[in-house]
This record gives structure tokens, sequence and C-alpha cells, in this order.
């Protein structure tokens, strides 16, 4: 099968501090043709010829090593028809490059690109709309650069509409547009319109958690439907919900590019190292102020310190601290955290059911070290990596004396008697083993 999108040794250098001419794509040509076309012609000349002086000057960065930054080094892949790939990594990693490029937003300095299909694109906030327009104006605009009928656009007109949500300020010029008015439209537009490859970028931040899903949703029926997706995001959630194969960008280069449970995995590692216990020998360098300091932190299974629990055994997450307030109380609580930075529970020594209680939550406390423990129930988290974010507090609302993001953090590995009778990965955030139970009624 021939590929979609075939990129070889692309590599994009820019100059820190210099303003970069760059070339406009054909989409933003026409857009500014529409105001002003005298202005505009030699502009258009220079996009169809490919204009050689031009692309000179933007793509000969050199001088000192010190003025300049590779955004992409040689990254090479292929995409298939009909494949969602989600490109992650850390913030300047060369994602939004990337797409760009394959754009036509901005030139390679080095490279090759092939594209085969008509590609929409939704950016950052103001690419592709002409401020001037109204709304209903930038619809057709934009279906008529992806080489749309206005009988085409017609039928699809309505689908646009009601899917922005914005059909009150249709006729108004987008540039009174809130983002989250802009974004929804311009995502309407570049879903709706049928186009055989969508590139979309870390835009959809911008929308409201409910118009955020219904987007999703909507890039899975158009990867359901056959077409092409690049997507950009830093929600690792929706990257592995909505991608198959996943591009792993580190300072430019591709660090990885297959499988997205793998992808996320690489990328992940990536960021966070795991440590399974921390200590501090006195309270003078430990976390805490007057009232409280923490002596260490750890994560115990087995009766053993370690960073890689099993999934069938209880994980003790042991807090031992120094009180030096006479007659203080104390709230304990911990937040569990995955991978992908989600919450997945909470977990306070002072719940509702007295029963329950941790009794210490409930006293004084003396001066003196003390160990609060909290245990996780074995079958309960999935293999996968794991962080802890610590709340020490007294009993009234508000009153934090520590709050510890990333404390400690472990990765839970499969037990043995799991790995002999597995059946593939356990969907869900968590994986507890339930009581079941069947009886004969007749």
């Amino acid at each position: 099968m021939k590929p979609v999108i075939q990129v070889k040794n692309l590599s994009k250098l820019y100059r820190i501090g210099v303003r970069e001419r760059g070339y406009k794509t054909f989409r933003e040509a026409i857009v500014n043709g529409i105001t002003t076309p005298l202005r505009n012609l030699k502009k258009l000349r220079r996009l169809t010829n490919f204009d050689s002086e031009e692309v000179k000057e933007t793509s000969t960065f050199s001088r000192t090593p010190n003025d300049t930054i590779w955004a992409l080094k040689d990254v090479s892949f292929d995409v298939q028809p009909g494949e969602v790939i989600g490109i992650i990594g850390r913030n300047g990693a060369g994602k939004s490059t990337l797409l760009k490029i394959l754009s036509r937003i901005t030139e390679p300095t080095t490279g090759d690109i092939k594209i085969y299909g008509r590609v929409s694109s939704l950016l950052e906030v103001g690419t592709g709309f002409h401020p001037e327009l109204t709304g209903r104006e930038n619809i057709y605009l934009n279906g008529s650069i992806l080489g749309m009928r206005k009988a085409e656009i017609d039928q699809k007109f309505d689908e646009i509409v009601e899917f922005s949500e914005i059909e009150k300020f249709l006729d108004t010029p987008v540039k009174y547009y809130s983002s989250g008015m802009y974004v929804r439209l311009a995502f309407a537009v570049a879903a709706n319109l049928d186009p055989e490859i969508l590139l979309v970028d870390e835009v959809l931040a911008v929308g409201d958690a409910r118009f955020q899903k219904k987007c999703l949703n909507k890039m899975e029926d158009v990867g359901k439907g056959g077409r092409t997706i690049l997507f950009v995001s830093h929600n690792m959630l929706a990257v592995k919900n909505l991608c198959k194969k996943g591009i792993v960008l580190d300072k430019g280069q591709c660090a990885y590019f297959n499988d997205i449970n793998i992808a996320i995995e690489e990328y992940l590692s990536d960021l966070t190292d795991i440590t399974g216990a921390v200590s501090w020998d006195s309270p003078n360098n430990a976390p805490g102020n007057h009232r409280l300091k923490l002596r260490a932190v750890r994560v115990v299974s087995e009766g053993e310190i370690t960073e890689n629990p099993k999934v069938d055994k209880d994980i003790h997450i042991q807090i031992d601290y120094w009180n030096l307030e006479e007659r203080g109380r104390r709230i304990f609580s911990i937040q569990v955290l995955d991978g992908m930075n989600y919450l997945l529970f909470n977990s306070l020594n002072w719940e509702l059911l007295p029963e329950e209680n941790d009794p210490w939550s409930n006293r004084e406390y003396p001066i003196g070290l003390f160990r609060t423990t909290c245990v996780i129930p074995k079958n309960l988290l999935k293999p996968g990596k794991y962080s802890i974010y610590l709340h020490i507090h007294g009993v009234i609302i508000g009153d934090i004396i520590i709050f510890e993001k990333d404390i400690i953090s472990f990765q839970v590995e499969e037990s043995d008697r799991i790995k002999n009778g597995y059946y593939g990965e356990h969907p869900g955030a968590v994986r507890p083993l339930l009581h079941w139970e069947t009886t004969q009624l007749e």
C-alpha cells in the first residue's frame, strides 16, 4: 500500500531572535488576496513559481552554533492511508513545527515531504481564517481552498454550523470571536469538509471539557471512516484512546515510531525517574515547618522497601515524621496518580466510619517520631507507573502543613501467577479482583 505521507530526513533550523520570513501557504495567500489582490499578486506568483531566492534566504541559517537551533533533525516516517498517529513529546520537541511543515505553513531547511491527498489542519488559533470575513464566509472560503464546489460545501454547511455551536454569530466577522468560538468553528470546518488527511495540534485545549470530548469523538469517527489523522497532544489518555501508532519526538529527533502504548511508555519514562523511597537525616533539612517535619516516605511490599511491587501483593506507603508541636492534631492523605498523571483516587486517615479510622487521626499528638502507613490493597493497581502526592494538614480546612507532589513513585509489576494465564491487556484505570458468585436457581 502506498503511503499518504512520506517524510524523509526532514530538518528545520531556526535562528534565535530572528523572525523567519518563510513562505506562505497557498491558503494564506488566497485569504490575504481577497482584500488586497494587487498587493498580493506578486506573492502568489512567487508561491506558484517557488521563488528560489526567498527559499535560499530562509534556509541558510549558518553563522555561529549559539544563535541557531534545530527544531527538527533528520526525521523520517511513512503514514499509511487510514492511520491515526499521535505525536507526543516535551515542550519544544518539534511537534508543532512538524505539523506546520506538513501543512505548508513553513518550509523545511532540508529533507523531502510527499503528501497524497487533501489536507485540512487545525493548528494555533488564528490560522486559516480571514479575520475580516464572517464565520459563514470563512466556511465557504476554506471549502473552496480545499477544492470543493459550492454545492459540496452547501451539503456540509448545516453540519458544520451545528457542530460549531455558533449559529448566532455566523454572520459576525471572526475577529470578534473569542478563542473558544474560533476553535469551535475552525475544528468544525477542518473535520467536516471531508479531508483525506487531518492535522490537529494541541489547540483543542482552548475549548471547554465538553467540547474537547465532542472533538475527540469526531476525530474517532473520522479515523474509522478511513481517513488519516496526525494528532499532537499532551493528553496521553486522549492519544491512547484515539491513536494506534505514535511518534515520540525528543529534541527534534524521532525517538520512536510504532505502537502507541510503547510510544507513551517511552515518553513518560523519560519524564520521571522511579523513586521508591526518600529520607532526611534531621529535621533541619527536611520538608515541613515548625509543626512537623518529614523523616522518610517509602514504598514497602512484603516487608521490603521496593520500587517494583507486584500486582498481587499489598503496597504499604510508609510516612515517618517528627511531630514538633505539642497537642497538635494531624490528618494524612495520599493521592495516587497513574503514569499519565491522572488522579486515580484519594485516601485520608480520617474517614466517615469510626471503626475504619486511624485511631491517631482523632488524638492530640505529643512531640516525637511517628510512622503513619496507608495500605493499598493487592489486586487493585494495574501494572504500570504510579506517583504519590502527600498531604499533611490540621483538623481545620485549609490548614496545610505539608503538600509534596510526586514525593515517591513506583512501577507495579505483573505477578507470575497472572502471567501464566495471561490473555491480553486488562483495560481500565485499575484492576480490582472482585468477588464473583454463581448459583443455580432451578
